[in-house]
């Protein structure tokens, strides 16, 4: 079943017209922008993970540096009171809590607070955990435990109102993402991707387990610890807006739960997870897909937030896009997009 035959033409017009005008979306409420370091309780590992929240201030916003990043906010600015939508922000494989800094920024210049976390055992100094059940099946754990932190934090709680709340992820954080708004995975699905794809990278140890005789088990377990921690969906959130996600372990069937509004973005030309084992392979399976849109020859990592000259010195690869590729360009875009959609998703509060 396609877009067409799932939305109604007024829906539609409407939510393009949201995505056409992004310029008088700006005009009409645009803030300084405050930022402050937070930590979360990680129910997976225990112990506690980094993060940030982004929040909308009458302070005006200024440059400063967080390690490689230049971040447009002001640390510990006041913010504008009242409560307001809430996206929590999910970066991907070896990502940090400000790859994504730029769409934290813009949403939050526009009346969101928005949070990132570091998920732990998957960031950029520790991917100790990748392919285990504690990154797999842990994500959108985690994603879960921000939202209940700044729920029932004093400082956070009254700027937020909690019938409005949206996610947002890129790669593995678009596969958390997913998951947090009923997505169910199935582990097995990589047997048979593996084998349409033996020579990605990431399928050299499942054909170690299977020349061990342990791939089906392996899988087996992760299938299993899916509900270890609590299931992985939130019914608090009520939008998903994902870029360039790990998707080709969903379903027909696994995407059926999804009743949320999702918003799917990506890269042409993405070599790292293939589009048309990916996004393109569950865009016609949810039924309530709100939109997706291509960017023309872009790769995977085109939806990090521009690279500063430290960050292009220390990690090129992923701060160089492919000649006709202007990130700069791109982000403006991306961010008016998820702008307009979380705006269509979560303007109404549902009390």
């Amino acid at each position: 079943m396609n877009l067409h035959s799932r939305c109604s033409l007024v829906s539609r017009v409407l939510f393009l017209a949201l995505l056409l005008a992004p310029v008088v979306a700006i005009a009409q409420a645009v803030t300084g922008v405050g930022f402050q370091a937070i930590t979360i309780h990680d129910p997976v590992n225990g112990g506690i993970t980094p993060g940030y929240v982004f929040y909308p201030s009458s302070q005006p916003s200024t440059i400063i540096s967080r390690g490689p990043y230049e971040v447009d906010a002001t640390p510990d600015a006041p913010p504008i009171a009242s409560a307001k939508p809430l996206v929590v922000i999910s970066h991907g494989h070896g990502g940090t809590d400000l790859g994504h800094h730029d769409l934290a920024v813009y949403l939050a210049s526009h009346g969101f607070v928005v949070a990132t976390l570091e998920h732990p055992k998957d960031n950029f100094h520790d991917t100790s955990g990748v392919g285990t059940a504690a990154v797999l099946d842990g994500r959108p754990i985690q994603l879960k435990a921000a939202i209940s932190e700044l729920l029932n934090n004093p400082r956070w709680k009254t700027l937020i109102d909690p019938n409005r709340i949206g996610v947002a992820g890129f790669s593995a954080g678009g596969y958390a993402a997913l998951m947090v708004v009923g997505a169910v995975p199935r582990f097995d699905l990589y047997v048979g991707y593996c084998k349409r794809h033996p020579q990605d990278p990431d399928c050299g140890l499942l054909e170690k387990l299977q020349s061990q005789g342990t791939a089906t088990a392996a899988l087996a377990a992760l299938q299993a610890n899916v509900d270890h921690w609590g299931k992985p969906d939130d019914p608090r959130v009520k939008a998903a807006f994902v870029m360039a996600p790990l998707s080709l372990v969903f379903d027909k069937v696994g995407l059926s739960h999804v009743d949320y509004p999702v918003f799917l973005y990506y890269g042409q030309d993405d070599q790292v997870l293939l589009p048309q084992e990916n996004v393109l392979h569950i865009a016609p399976l949810i039924k309530t897909l709100a939109g997706i849109t291509m960017i023309p020859k872009a790769g995977h990592y085109v939806f990090l937030s521009p690279c500063s000259p430290q960050l292009t010195k220390d990690a090129r690869d992923i701060c160089t896009d492919p000649q006709g590729v202007d990130r700069v360009a791109e982000h403006q875009r991306i961010n008016a997009s998820a702008l307009a959609f979380f705006r269509k998703t979560l303007g109404v509060a549902t009390h």
